[in-house]
């Protein structure tokens, strides 16, 4: 046998086929889907074509890996830009349902192009440096429009509050900004969610079954998604955890094609929440495995998986169950072809296999991000959503020489960061805000209370011991080139103490592109009692004791947590710290005793003062996303109780008793029933958690530099009495239109320093017939001394039809009025604005008498507002 002859052949075919792989790869530049001339479906179909099954399913997960063959990059799909990018040197907007009450349309919508902007800077920034990771995309999952129906919900603040109608002005108006008006080049891909009807408990939202009837799905939570889908054009859909009447909602055929692809024509992606597909089969049990769970989602018209985090996955654990599915015969590869062409049309769309010539958005300079002009903007935006609850005449502060500033969060600035947030460069905290705003006054501050205070002492060294005994604590080190990659190790070695900063790095993770320290030891308390034990740090951090969560926090900051202990009683600790080569390397473990009673320093600097500045609430840390809390008026993430949180009461209490003038100012993400402050102090201001600027802000309103002129997007409950159970959807009982009681304040409320009167309101005479837009203007004067801005507002009460809510929200505008001006406000009406929801979920504008008000609040509310009223000939119902 010609062995040689054998050799000589092998290597020919060899070279042939380098050659005709190079030459494939080379010639890639020429194939359809690498020509902007096409569409991006045509180039996105051809693309797709080209692939193998493994390689299509290793794209249908949120870490989409590379295939060098095609060159198509990896892609992470998971990118967080709520109300600010979630990286580090961004501009930190207020938390939604901070920007909802601001009622200003075009600010939000400039905000979100604000946004979008920083987001295509550091998408590019970390393509120059050589990687795509999570929160390095430029598709963005925000915003949140699920309906804020209960206030105990956690995740409330992420939204922009009660009502529908609010919160799809709001949608489209952040749609539209973050995705442009180029008509070939997404800014980038806005993705409301989380679709539908989604809205808590925390712990129990993989495998609830939330039953809800038609009428609540079109008039509650259907609204807000179907305007950022039908007017703002969102390019994506996230859709939710939880089922839906039997169906979880990542495979449900009533939301995702009856009503996401079928009434309202959506052409984009659907991407999961994140584990929400392994919910399906894991939690709901709704197919046997999770190769038919994972089709049916995908054959409903979920279109992208999110499943892991941070880390780098090197498996295909992701995506095996999608081959298996089809493997199996329980999903055909042309769905994934469907799914997948939906997918790189998005990408096409964001310029990523075109040159950045050809890309409007790739031109962006560098200089717009953390801009000053974007610090004004989150300035302007957190001043907008100040919401002055009472005044008896003691704000502003004009003759205030001595004011005392209390309560820990006046000096903290994490809280104004709400969360699903970006770390800034800088953030004014109240203290700052107050110092800077009030210069020629004394200001005292005193925390008042331990109760959400991140001050806490050293622990002692003499109270740590290793794992196997010895004096100190097993310091493990490695290093992580990003957040998403493996740790290599790097040294270990027992220290002391939990106290590391740039003077005692060891030598070897000097040099670390990414440090990462795992400490793990015994604390052996020296006194029983309740503590508070956590770290600061700059970077990311955790810390457990008895593999119980503690707590956890990231950016420059002190975070600590409950823990009960017994005296000469070890207890296992292990803590995480994570550095990526951004601010100082700083983590040191602290605690402190829990004493919850008002310190008397606080009293006796109220005592002194000419007005006390008392700064309470709650933060992100106990009320946000399915969170290990669990301590009085919390649980899991979500709230227990309305209740203002007894510390803080107490100390509200403590100093109102020295009779000084009291002003509070509210840091919170959902509603606080404080009824003995609406009785007792002077003033209060709802500041939610307002932004990087949110300190300098506050001061402003206290000042009167800012008149504010927010409003309530949300029902201020007295207790939750007045509240159905959490668990039910319906919402007999909920929110404004529908709430029977009386509130501590209502929905859309809100004062000013300064007063106006509503006059001239004009509506047809001769009624309209049903289909017809309806006109209406009011004539808005400022009666007072002052400029300011008000929020006019317009109302329906419905002819007597089942299904009807009391009366609903159908138009807003935001103006600004110097004193003694006038405007004349006009408002148009489409039919959808004039329609209401049957008790059998029809969309219908019904005939019979409406009612109009337009004010500065809800008719009743105490604030100026007309009234008239207008018939309607006719009936018509309105598609889906």
């Amino acid at each position: 046998m010609n062995h040689c002859g054998k050799f000589i052949l092998a290597v020919s075919t060899a070279c042939i086929i380098v050659l005709t792989c190079t030459s494939i790869a080379q010639d890639n530049s020429k194939l359809p889907y690498m020509n902007p001339k096409l569409s991006p479906e045509e180039r996105s179909a051809d693309l797709v074509h080209r692939m193998t099954l493994e390689e299509k399913a290793s794209q249908l997960v949120n870490q989409a890996r590379a295939i060098p063959s095609l060159n198509v990059p990896a892609y992470d799909w998971w990118s967080e830009a709520l109300h600010g990018v979630s990286v580090n040197g961004t501009t930190e907007f207020p938390e939604p349902i901070g920007l909802a009450a601001t009622f200003d349309v075009s600010r939000i919508h400039e905000m979100a192009t604000t946004i979008a902007t920083e987001g295509r800077i550091k998408h590019a920034q970390d393509e120059r440096a050589g990687h795509s990771n999570i929160f390095e995309g430029l598709d963005f999952w925000a915003p949140n429009v699920n309906i804020f129906r209960d206030p105990r919900w956690g995740r409330g603040q992420e939204t922009y509050g009660e009502d529908p109608f609010l919160s799809a002005r709001m949608a489209v108006a952040f749609v539209t900004g973050m995705q442009g008006d180029d008509p070939h080049y997404y800014r980038v891909i806005s993705t409301p969610k989380h679709f539908a009807v989604h809205s808590g408990p925390e712990p129990t939202r993989h495998f609830a079954d939330v039953d809800v009837s038609k009428h609540d799905q079109e008039d509650t939570y259907l609204p807000a998604f179907r305007a950022a889908v039908v007017e703002g054009h969102a390019g994506s859909v996230m859709c939710a955890y939880n089922a839906i009447n039997g169906e979880p909602a990542c495979a449900s055929q009533f939301l995702l094609q009856h009503i996401l692809r079928g009434a309202w024509k959506f052409q984009g992606y659907v991407v999961s929440d994140c584990e929400a597909v392994r919910n399906i089969f894991r939690d709901h049990h709704y197919r046997p495995t999770q190769a038919q769970a994972s089709a049916i989602s995908l054959l409903r018209g979920m279109d992208n998986e999110c499943i892991d985090f941070t880390t780098k996955v090197t498996d295909d654990h992701d995506y095996k169950p999608y081959i298996e599915a089809v493997q199996q015969g329980y999903l055909s590869e042309s769905a994934v072809d469907t799914a997948l062409i939906r997918l790189f049309t998005a990408r096409m769309r964001l310029g990523m296999f075109d040159p950045p010539s050809m890309v409007p958005y790739s031109k962006i300079d560098d200089k717009e991000l953390d801009s000053a002009a974007h610090r004004e903007l989150a300035l302007r935006m957190a001043n907008e959503s100040m919401v002055l609850l009472k005044n008896d005449g003691v704000l502003p502060l004009k003759s205030a020489s001595r004011i005392a500033v209390l309560g820990p969060l006046a000096e903290q600035t994490a809280v104004l960061l709400g969360n699903y947030n970006g770390t800034p460069t800088h953030t004014v905290s109240v203290l700052e805000g107050m110092k800077a705003e009030f210069p020629n006054a004394t200001i005292t501050y005193v925390p008042g209370t331990q109760f959400l205070s991140d001050r806490g002492d050293p622990v002692p060294a003499s109270l740590l011991t290793t794992p196997d005994g010895k004096p100190g604590v097993k310091a493990e080190y490695s290093s992580r080139a990003d957040r998403g990659a493996k740790a290599s190790a790097i040294t270990s070695r027992v220290e002391s103490n939990i106290d590391l900063n740039e003077s005692n790095v060891p030598q070897q993770a000097k040099a670390s592109p990414g440090l990462s320290v795992e400490w793990s030891g015994f604390l052996t308390p020296n006194a029983t009692g309740d503590y508070l034990v956590g770290i600061k740090a700059d970077g990311f951090s955790r810390v457990s004791v008895d593999d119980k969560p503690v707590t956890r926090s990231s950016g420059n900051r002190s975070s600590l947590g409950p823990v009960h202990l017994e005296k000469g009683q070890p207890v296992k600790l292990d803590v995480t710290y994570g550095h990526f080569g951004n601010g100082k390397i700083e983590a040191q473990l602290i605690w402190a005793t829990v004493n919850n009673a008002p310190d008397p320093a606080a009293v006796t600097a109220a005592r002194n003062a000419d007005v006390v500045v008392a700064v309470v609430g709650i933060t992100s840390r106990l009320e946000g996303e399915e969170m290990p809390v669990d301590q009085p008026g919390f649980l899991g993430g979500d709230r227990t109780s309305l209740d203002l949180p007894k510390p803080e009461e107490d100390l509200v209490q403590a100093v109102a008793a020295t009779g000084k003038p009291l002003v509070v100012v509210l840091m919170n993400g959902s509603a606080l029933g404080v009824n003995w402050e609406k009785a007792h102090a002077n003033a209060i201001v709802e500041a939610w958690y307002s932004g990087e600027e949110g300190g300098a802000a506050i001061a402003e309103t206290l000042s009167g530099k800012n008149n504010p002129a927010g409003r309530l997007p949300v029902t201020f409950y007295k207790d939750i009495h007045q509240l159905p159970h959490f668990e039910d959807y319906s919402m007999k009982g909920r929110t404004y239109r529908y709430f029977q009681g009386e509130p501590l304040w209502p929905f859309g409320y809100g004062l000013s320093y300064t007063t106006f009167n509503y006059s001239g309101l004009k509506l047809p005479e001769t009624g309209i017939n049903a289909g017809d837009p309806l006109n209406a203007s009011v004539t808005v004067t400022n009666t007072g001394k002052v400029a300011g801005d008000e929020v006019v507002q317009l109302y329906l009460k419905f002819p007597d039809v089942a299904g009807a809510p009391i009366r609903a929200l159908r138009g807003f505008q935001r103006i600004h009025l110097e004193p003694g001006a006038n405007e004349k406000v006009e408002f148009h009406l489409n039919p959808r604005d004039l329609s209401m929801v049957t008790d059998s979920g029809d969309i219908s504008v019904p005939q019979g008498k409406y009612t109009v008000s337009i004010g500065g609040g809800q008719p009743g509310a105490g604030v100026g507002s007309v009234e008239g009223n207008f018939e309607v000939k006719g009936q018509i119902v309105l598609p889906e």
